[in-house]
C-alpha cells in the first residue's frame, strides 16, 4: 500500500516519505545523504550525533532536513540507539530531548511513541530498518530502529502492542513504513545469528536463503512485515520502499558497504 517516493526541497536536501502516510496528513521523512554540510566520509546529509562528526555542521544538516520536511528541529525527540528493545512514551516535556546535543537523548531505547501532537520523533539508520507506525484512528504514532537484533527481537511489533496499551490502537488500523535499510541482496548473516532467527520466527525459511556452507542472506524487510502482521497489522496497510542502503550507498549511508565509517539518515514523524 503506498508508494516510497524521493524528493528534492527547495533547500536542496533530498529525502523520501510514504504516500500512505502522507495522504493521512502525517509529516515524516527518511533523509538521504544527499544536500547537507558534512565533509568525508560522512558526506553530506550526516545527522548522527555518535559518528566523530562535527557537532554544529551534524546540527545545521538536522536543521536542513526538518525544515525540508516541514517540523521544527528544535522539538524533535530522539534516542540514545543500543539495538535493544525499549519503547519510551514521548511526552511534550521530552521535546527537544537529543535535538542538539546527543547526551541529552533519552537513554538505551530503540523505538518511540507518542499521541501528542506536533511532536516529532526522530531515529538514525546506516543499514538498519527504520520502521514507522501510524494509527489514524486513535491518533498514535511510533518509530522502530530495527537491525538484526532488533528485527529478531519484534522491536516493530513490540512498538505496536505499546502503543495498544497507551493509547488503545487497534494493530488493524495502523499503516506501516518499512524504509530503506540493508536489502536481502547485500545482508550475509552468519549461523549466530540464523540460530536467533529460528529461535524468534517460526516461518524464518521464507526469510533466507543460503549463500554458502556457512552463511545466509536475511531479507529484514519481510521479517519486519512479518512480525507486524502476527499481531494483525494487515499485509496492505505495510509498505516496503525496496531500496537497499548498500546498493545505493551514493544516495543512503551503508555501515556495512562503507565499512563502518560513514554517517546516518534521520527518520522524522509526527501527528
Amino acid at each position: 500500500m503506498g508508494e516510497f517516493v524521493l524528493k528534492h526541497s527547495a533547500n536542496g536536501v533530498w529525502y523520501g516519505e510514504f504516500s500512505s502516510l502522507a495522504a493521512q496528513g502525517i509529516k515524516h521523512g527518511i533523509s538521504s545523504r544527499l544536500g547537507g554540510q558534512s565533509t568525508a566520509p560522512f558526506t553530506s546529509l550526516n545527522l548522527g550525533l555518535h559518528t566523530g562528526d562535527d557537532a554544529g555542521v551534524v546540527w545545521a544538516n538536522r536543521q536542513a532536513f526538518c525544515q525540508a520536511v516541514g517540523l521544527p528541529a528544535g522539538k524533535v525527540v530522539a534516542a540514545e540507539q543500543v539495538h535493544g528493545d525499549k519503547i519510551q512514551q514521548a511526552t511534550w516535556q521530552d521535546a527537544g530531548r537529543g535535538a542538539r546535543h546527543y547526551h541529552e537523548s533519552i537513554k538505551d531505547t530503540d523505538a518511540l511513541i507518542t499521541n501528542v501532537p506536533a511532536l516529532p520523533l526522530m531515529l538514525f539508520f546506516a543499514d538498519c530498518v527504520p520502521v514507522l507506525i501510524v494509527d489514524p484512528v486513535a491518533k498514535a504514532i511510533g518509530i522502530s530502529h530495527a537491525g538484526w537484533k532488533g528485527t529478531v527481537a519484534k522491536i516493530g511489533q513490540k512498538t505496536v502492542l505499546a502503543m495498544q496499551q497507551h493509547y488503545n490502537t487497534n494493530p488493524a488500523d495502523c499503516l506501516v513504513g518499512i524504509g530503506p535499510s540493508i536489502g536481502p541482496c547485500c545482508y550475509q548473516i552468519d549461523e549466530l545469528v540464523l540460530n536467533k532467527l529460528q529461535a524468534n520466527f517460526v516461518n524464518w525459511r521464507d526469510l533466507t536463503s543460503p549463500s554458502d556452507g556457512h552463511h545466509w542472506q536475511l531479507d529484514l524487510w519481510n521479517a519486519n512485515r512479518q512480525q507486524l502482521e502476527e499481531i494483525g497489522v494487515l499485509d496492505s496497510n505495510i509498505s516496503i520502499s525496496g531500496i537497499c542502503t548498500a546498493c545505493n550507498k551514493e544516495i543512503f549511508f551503508s555501515h556495512r558497504a562503507e565499512a563502518g565509517g560513514t554517517g546516518r539518515i534521520g527518520a522524522v514523524i509526527t501527528l
